[in-house]
């Protein structure tokens, strides 16, 4: 026989349940007073970015519902450089989504090559009837400006490759204008050719970059910062054009320096010359002058690197690559400075035999 509780045992655990959670706060979020912090990936409405959209008509085709409507027309372009030929393009008249018919599977938002499609977050679009439902363009414009940024990447992740190509084409940029106010603040810093009509023309120095030519300091550094190799190799053969330019023009310079300097000089020995009889030898041409030194050349071969500097960088913690080419580049630079230390002294060794052999 089962033993059978007393009368009255089931009221006083359903009483002890209800006392138990009295000093419980409520879990029901009070919406809409209170707003639920939704996910950022969390597929409430698609957005759409009309400047992104080239009509190809991915998402239309894609959609399992058909709730996806297009139209569109060809526009003539014009040619973006004198003498090239005009191009058609697809200009979109009318975008609109269906979302009494959509069934949020994201096949529109994934297929879409340029990111005109997003997924916002919001969900309150609800319509007392159902002809709301369909969104045309300008709506979902706006339903672009409600979704969130994207989560940041975690730590030692790789940055999308857009967007490295993207802060290259602006850095590009902004160096292209930081050059062009340059040369303006030069050209109007520079004497007019009626104010010095004296002063020759300088002839702007050509340089032919040859493949390998680069700026190696400027190429270690921008690796060390994590930029692409691409990008590093690009800007170091601009600071290497630069570099090289500015090493010609100070040559012209001191190339012409001299050249104002030997003149006066020249002015009484040539009157000294015109003075003697007629049968005494005329003066040496100008073409016979010394021409200025060239700058030392130096050709690296492998292994060639200075290991002091390959050993500090090593004991800094650097890679044994950015540590083999900066000191390949600290060689190259001590080579130099020697080759032009020993022509120098062989430049004045015979400037001094000459003076002794005009004493005699």
């Amino acid at each position: 026989m089962a033993v059978s509780s007393p009368p009255g045992i089931g009221l006083l655990k359903g009483l002890g349940v209800t006392i138990k959670h009295l000093a419980h706060r409520p879990s029901t979020q009070m919406y809409p007073k209170e707003r639920p912090d939704l996910p950022p990936r969390t597929r409430g409405v698609i957005a759409l970015m009309d400047e992104n959209c080239t009509v190809c008509m991915l998402c239309a085709r894609e959609c399992p519902d058909w709730c996806i409507y297009i139209d569109s027309h060809k526009e003539q372009v014009p040619p973006a450089k004198e003498g090239g030929r005009t191009r058609t393009r697809n200009v979109l008249d009318r975008f609109a989504i269906d979302f009494s018919l959509c069934m949020y599977c994201g096949i529109c938002v994934e297929v879409c090559p340029f990111d005109a499609l997003w997924w916002s977050p919001e969900f309150e679009y609800a319509e007392y009837d159902i002809t709301g439902l369909l969104h045309e363009m300008e709506r979902l414009r706006e339903w672009a400006d409600t979704v969130p940024p994207p989560p940041p990447l975690e730590e030692g992740a790789d940055a999308p490759a857009e967007v490295v190509d993207a802060i290259g084409k602006a850095e590009k940029e902004r160096e292209l204008v930081a050059a062009k106010q340059e040369e303006q603040a030069t050209q109007a810093a520079a004497p007019t050719e009626a104010a010095a009509p004296a002063q020759a023309k300088k002839v702007e120095p050509k340089i032919e970059v040859k493949a390998g030519e680069i700026d190696q300091e400027t190429y270690d550094q921008l690796i060390a910062e994590g930029k692409s190799e691409r990008i590093a190799r690009s800007k170091a053969k601009a600071a290497w054009v630069k570099k090289e330019k500015a090493r010609l023009r100070a040559e012209q310079e001191e190339a012409g320096g001299a050249a104002d300097a030997e003149a006066p000089a020249a002015q009484p020995e040539a009157a000294a010359a015109a003075a003697p009889a007629e049968d005494a030898a005329p003066p040496a041409p100008a073409d016979d002058a010394p021409a200025a030194p060239k700058p030392a050349e130096v050709h690296v071969e492998a292994g060639q690197i200075d290991q002091e500097t390959y050993d500090q960088l090593i004991a800094e913690g650097k890679s044994e690559r950015i540590a083999r080419s900066k000191a390949k580049a600290a060689w190259v630079k001590k080579e130099r400075a020697r080759l032009r230390a020993e022509q120098a002294g062989e430049d004045a060794a015979d400037g001094g035999g000459s003076d002794e052999e005009g004493d005699q």
